[in-house]
Parts: C-alpha cells; sequence; structure tokens
C-alpha cells in the first residue's frame, strides 16, 4: 500500500508541475509543447482528483477518530461513529479505483483504429454474418459518438462481404474495441435454409490501432508496390487508368490491395494507412501471445483464429468464451448495445492485471 502511495503522490506531484509549465509564457509561445503538456495535464488530471478527493477522506476519519477520544454527548459520539464508518466504505471504494487508475495504460488506447472484418467458414452465411457484424460495430459506433467509414470492401453475390475494412475515429476507440479481435461464431438457421436446420458459420474480425508516421517505420527495402487497373464501377477512368495499388511487406508477406479511391495516390495513401496497422498488428500479437501465455489472460491474445464469441440466433443469446460470460438479449446487442459485453471485458482485463501487480510486487 505504502508504494502505491509513493506512485500517486509522484503523480499529484507532476500534475502540479505541469499545470504550472501551462501557465508559463515560453511553452503558451511554444506551440507543440503546449499541446503536448496539455495532454499530458489531462491524462493526469482524474487521478489527481481522486487521490485528491481520498486524502481528504482520510484526514476527515483522523479528525473523527481523535474527536471520538474527547467526552462527547451520546448524540455527537453516535453521528461521529456513523460518519466513520460511512468514510471508511468509501475509502475502501475509492482505493479500488485508484488501484485501476496505476495500471499501467495501454499507450493505444486513445488511437482510432482500421478493423478488419472476413466472412471465414460457412459460404454464403459467413458472409452475410460479417455484414451483420459491421452493422453491428457501425451502430456502437453511433451510439459513442464516433465517426465510421468503409476503405476497402469486396461484396459477394448475395449481399454480404468477404471482406470489409472500415476506419473508426473518435474518443479512445482502441480502448474498447480492442477486445473484439478474433473469431466470432454465428449459430442459426440461414434464410437459403429450407428445413430449418441450425448451420453454424463464422466470421474473423481484426482491430488494429491506426498509426501516422511517427509511430511505425516501414522502409523502402522493405515494400514492393504494384499497379494494376481498377476492377469494377467507375466509368472509362477506373477502366483507362492503373489506379489501383498493391503493396507486399516483404518480411511478413502482407499484401495490402486498394483500389476503392479515384486516383492511384489516394490508394497508395490508403494502402499504406492500412499496412502500417497490418505490420503493427502482427508483431503486437506476437509479443501478446508470448506475455499472454506467461499470465494466462482471460481476456486472451486476440488472434483472429481464436474463437471468442457465439450468437445463437434460436436462443437470443451471446456467450463471450473468453471469460464465460452469457446475456440472453442477441437482438439488442445486434442492434449495437455493446456496452455490457464490452465493460465486462475490460473489467476482466483490469483484474488480470492487477493480479499481474500483486505477483510482482
Amino acid at each position: 500500500m505504502d508504494e502505491m502511495f509513493e506512485k500517486l503522490q509522484s503523480v499529484a506531484d507532476r500534475y502540479d508541475e505541469v499545470a504550472e509549465m501551462l501557465s508559463d509564457p515560453e511553452v503558451i509561445a511554444d506551440t507543440n509543447r503546449f499541446m503536448d503538456l496539455s495532454k499530458e495535464e489531462g491524462s493526469l488530471r482524474e487521478t489527481n482528483e481522486v487521490y485528491k478527493h481520498y486524502k481528504e477522506v482520510i484526514a476527515t476519519i483522523n479528525d473523527d477518530e481523535e474527536m471520538l477520544r474527547e467526552k462527547l454527548d451520546p448524540e455527537m459520539d453516535e453521528m461521529t461513529k456513523e460518519e466513520i464508518k460511512e468514510l471508511k466504505a468509501e475509502k475502501e471504494v475509492i482505493e479500488e479505483k485508484l488501484k485501476i487508475m496505476l495500471i499501467p495504460k495501454d499507450p493505444n488506447d486513445d488511437k482510432n483504429i482500421i478493423m478488419e472484418i472476413h466472412g471465414a467458414a460457412g459460404g454464403d452465411e459467413a458472409s452475410l454474418f460479417a455484414g451483420d457484424l459491421l452493422n453491428m460495430y457501425t451502430r456502437y459506433a453511433e451510439n459513442q459518438g464516433w465517426k465510421t467509414e468503409i476503405i476497402d470492401e469486396t461484396m459477394t453475390e448475395v449481399g454480404g462481404y468477404k471482406l470489409v475494412v472500415l476506419m473508426i475515429t473518435g474518443n479512445s476507440v482502441y480502448s474498447k474495441l480492442k477486445y473484439e479481435s478474433g473469431a466470432h461464431r454465428v449459430q442459426r438457421v440461414p434464410s437459403t435454409e429450407s428445413a430449418g436446420r441450425v448451420h453454424t458459420s463464422t466470421a474473423t474480425v481484426g482491430v488494429m490501432p491506426e498509426f501516422e508516421d511517427v509511430n511505425i517505420e516501414i522502409e523502402d527495402k522493405d515494400l514492393r508496390t504494384d499497379v494494376f487497373r481498377a476492377s469494377g464501377a467507375g466509368g472509362q477512368h477506373i477502366n483507362k487508368t492503373s489506379s489501383a495499388v498493391r503493396m507486399t511487406h516483404l518480411p511478413t508477406g502482407i499484401v495490402v490491395s486498394m483500389q476503392d479511391q479515384r486516383s492511384q495516390q489516394q490508394n497508395r495513401a490508403k494502402a499504406m494507412q492500412i499496412m502500417k496497422a497490418r505490420v503493427y498488428d502482427f508483431y503486437a500479437q506476437q509479443n501478446e501471445s508470448a506475455y499472454a501465455e506467461e499470465r494466462k489472460s482471460a481476456v486472451g491474445t486476440g488472434d483472429r483464429s481464436e474463437r471468442i464469441r457465439t450468437y445463437n440466433f434460436p436462443q437470443n443469446r451471446v456467450t463471450d468464451h473468453r471469460i464465460g460470460l452469457t446475456l440472453n438479449k442477441l437482438d439488442r446487442i445486434m442492434n449495437g448495445e455493446l456496452d455490457d459485453v464490452i465493460d465486462a471485458l475490460v473489467i476482466a482485463d483490469q483484474t488480470a492485471k492487477l493480479e499481474d501487480l500483486k505477483n510482482n510486487a
């Protein structure tokens, strides 16, 4: 506990230091430094405020206990004891909150994401389910006040998706959707099934943080870029120019094709954006897999081959296999009401990390 107080005091000291620097005319004149310090001040503010309130609660408990040592009339004695009881209960709640605040933050939590949804096992039904997942995440994003943009798609003849790639931008998108990577299994009667039999199909989801140039570098020697004529709708422009781009990252074999944009330059920019996310995701999953194997995380690695969730339509049930969560409101979840699932995953992850901190203390 003493170690926790030391960390909290260091946060409070740094907050005061940053707040003072933000009032310095030289810092205000330096736009980049002012923005960096403002961001740091914002990230420290809540922890500082909760710790400040915690110290106030402790001080009040000490004052009340000091009063009990004096001769009080029965009514005041009872009131003081009751206040101490309430404050000690509040103290325990704040301590748990502060422990969670001290968990090392994922540096990608504040980032936007690139999400890839693939129709996997199950043919047409898998592609239709991929479309259902796209709709679910799009509606969830709308509920959060985020923006979505489809940046690549390969549709099937039945109206589903072999692949759809979308960008979701907003406040701390990755922190909530990073747990969605993996294989999603659906159990339902396909619209094409005349006998009414329940089929099982899967779609895979990959969630990758969006990276700017300063975050991850891909060397020119590691990248091969080919151009070709785009296919599909678009008129004479698309048919006569090599506007489509195919990028290959040679060390990993990752391939990104982009023909959704009007010009080759725009397709190159989008392809590089997705390539950076995929390359980062490739190496991050390797590191996370090794780490998760060590601590046996309940949430798992997020690998796309790992079955994370089952959507059972006949019973209106969804089950997240990583944390053993079952909810009988699949209809609402498919409509974008994912908060109960995501909140449970966040809590499970925080609990596992708290255990790590205790074990390594």
